[in-house]
């Protein structure tokens, strides 16, 4: 009763200057600042708060020696209300692209996992299949990735899927299971030869994940089983070419998904170190909100991708 209560209330009053004026106070933790950006004044900008406090029946901010910090509510209000900003904005970019001769747009974000040939190959079908397509593609990690998800920045992230954080409100599709590999240049001392210990890798330098994925701590938690090892020199990188490159010229030792590496493993650019790692294994999909939050393209895109992974 009190749900519907408040559905009513909202629908009949809420304002699309109140949830901007919201997301500015959470953005600068000061009511003043906000109200400043959307020039109205303090006054007014404090009712408007009160006003959906009550509309809501929930405290949205406390107040601190240092501005206001929002509650549990607060911040579950402005994500929404940023969904709901970044929902109409791509609904005038969407209508834009139609106005222009563009049959819709796509916002895919992605992993190194699915850079090479999953996701090339799915964009070669969508645009064949729809010419005028607009498709756009951001890399990173699943930290930076999976919030723009949430918040209607991003339409699908396609990668190594998080095994629990960022899963709530989420869509995960499995497209396949991928293992991570050791590779080093071709022409490294560890490259041809036969089964290796880790004491083998100990002199040499490691390119490394980023320090907030998954895929890092597993490796930290490695080195500290094996003795506490810390490579004695060490690059942190997402980039594959910057990393290719730098296993090429330098005594390196990288992880990659492995078919990531196929290609130059094939090639005898890259060669694989014999040493199986004991973490790694794990499933390549894609995230979405929700599959009826997809426009049309972004719909043809995530059938795209199964399609083309049920090849691979």
């Amino acid at each position: 009763m009190r749900h519907s209560r408040i559905v009513e209330r909202v629908l009949t009053r809420l304002k699309l200057r109140q949830l901007r004026l919201l997301v500015a106070v959470g953005k600068h933790g000061n009511i003043q600042n906000a109200a400043r950006e959307l020039n109205v004044s303090q006054p007014a900008a404090t009712k408007m708060i009160k006003d959906l406090e009550l509309d809501f029946e929930v405290q949205l901010f406390t107040r601190t020696n240092r501005g206001v910090v929002p509650t549990v509510y607060g911040d579950a209000l402005i994500r929404h209300g940023k969904l709901i900003f970044a929902q109409v904005s791509n609904a005038a970019q969407e209508l834009d692209d139609l106005n222009e001769g563009n049959s819709g747009r796509v916002v895919v974000g992605t992993l190194l996992a699915a850079s090479p040939q999953l996701l090339p190959v799915a964009i070669e079908r969508v645009i064949h299949a729809r010419p005028n397509v607009a498709i756009k593609v951001v890399e990173g990690t699943n930290e930076v990735l999976m919030p723009a998800l949430h918040s209607g920045e991003i339409d699908l992230v396609v990668g190594r899927l998080p095994t629990h954080r960022y899963r709530n409100a989420l869509e995960q599709r499995t497209l396949f299971d991928e293992k991570i590999v050791l590779v080093v240049g071709a022409g490294h001392t560890l490259a041809g030869r036969g089964e290796l210990t880790f004491d083998d890798l100990k002199a040499f330098g490691w390119i490394l994940p980023p320090i907030e994925t998954t895929l890092r701590r597993q490796l930290d938690q490695f080195f500290v089983r094996n003795g506490h090892f810390s490579p004695t020199m060490s690059v942190e990188s997402v980039s594959y070419l910057t990393n290719r490159a730098l296993l090429q010229s330098n005594a390196l030792i990288g992880l990659m998904p492995a078919h990531v590496a196929a290609q130059d493993l094939a090639a005898g650019t890259l060669a694989e170190v014999s040493l199986t790692l004991p973490f790694g294994t794990g499933p390549v999909g894609v995230s979405y909100r929700a599959k009826t939050q997809l426009s049309p393209a972004g719909t043809a895109f995530l059938d795209a991708l199964t399609e083309v992974a049920e090849t691979l």
